[in-house]
């Protein structure tokens, strides 16, 4: 994980733009909304997850090497908040760091749950995939808004219900693909009392027992969306437009979910570039994210 320090920092910053780009995900991630001075210090955190996440699911590898991999990189993370980098993505998060006093602890956390995929496939209760979100997708949120110089705590709080909901979107709709990895993220509690088995999830079963399960899950995620709606109309306006795209991104995703009645294991939900067009014309001119008073709001993507 170590490279030659003779990379400059502009290149270390296009290698971090380069792994962004080069990823498919459900919400835009340091997209042309974003302010340009802004997008490549979005870019070198990612760039930073985005590599660690990808040792952690390494699984043809034994876990202690992946969890070998991972001290490394934390080790590089250190070094990189003690002015000492040669990684691209190190010397680009050092400049990130240093101009804009990012936590090492938010950091941290991410790798506390990379480290957790790989020692752990199944979760017993809600409550227990909660305390992974906690590390897996909260920071994320955190770390951005403290990118644009937020630190309030109840700015935080909203963004970790987004971000929370946007981790277990990803969730549901990745059940085929967790499951080629052994790995379970539907709380075990859940599948018991909507009476589906690990056995029907080991075949690809798709029954009346898992759109129930499946519909229970999507609407407590929809609910977290809800909960951190306030989020987007609290910031100033050159993060406002990004934050919005990512809220209809994880709306939008859940309802193709149930528009496909959940047959996750035949096809992964995608949106497509009719569906990024409507979350783009949504992010515009939506001035309220909140549940509507009556059906029928244009705006409201659970309807």
């Amino acid at each position: 994980v170590r490279r030659p320090t003779h990379v400059t920092l502009d290149e270390a910053f296009e290698y971090c733009a380069r792994i962004t780009n080069s990823h498919y995900e459900n919400f835009p991630v340091a997209s042309l909304f974003l302010p340009r001075e802004k997008r490549p210090f979005v870019q070198a955190i990612y760039a930073f997850s985005r590599i660690a996440d990808d040792m952690a699911d390494e699984n043809i590898r034994p876990p202690a090497d992946r969890l070998a991999d991972l001290d490394a990189w934390e080790d590089n993370l250190k070094r990189c908040y003690q002015g000492d980098a040669d990684h691209p993505v190190f010397i680009a998060l050092a400049d990130t760091v240093a101009k804009l006093d990012i936590p090492l602890d938010l950091l941290q956390s991410l790798l506390t749950a990379f480290r957790r995929d790989v020692v752990q496939q199944r979760y017993e209760t809600f409550q227990d995939l909660l305390s992974y979100c906690a590390c897996s997708a909260n920071p994320v949120g955190r770390l951005v808004l403290t990118l644009f110089g937020y630190r309030d705590e109840k700015l935080f709080l909203l963004s970790d219900n987004i971000c929370t909901a946007l981790q277990l979107t990803n969730f549901w709709q990745d059940v085929a693909i967790d499951q080629q990895k052994d790995r379970l993220y539907l709380p075990l509690e859940d599948c018991t009392s909507h009476g589906y088995t690990i056995e029907q999830w080991r075949k690809g079963c798709v029954d009346e027992h898992f759109r129930r399960l499946m519909k229970f899950e999507t609407e407590r995620t929809r609910d977290l969306f809800y909960a951190g709606a306030e989020l987007p109309f609290i910031v100033d306006k050159d993060l406002q437009l990004e934050l919005k795209l990512v809220w209809f991104g994880g709306m939008t995703t859940l309802k193709k979910l149930e528009r496909r009645k959940f047959e996750v294991f035949a096809d992964r939900p995608t949106l497509s570039s009719l569906d990024k067009m409507s979350v783009l014309f949504r992010g515009l001119f939506s001035n309220n994210l909140r549940r509507p008073k009556k059906k029928g709001d244009p705006w409201d993507l659970t309807r």
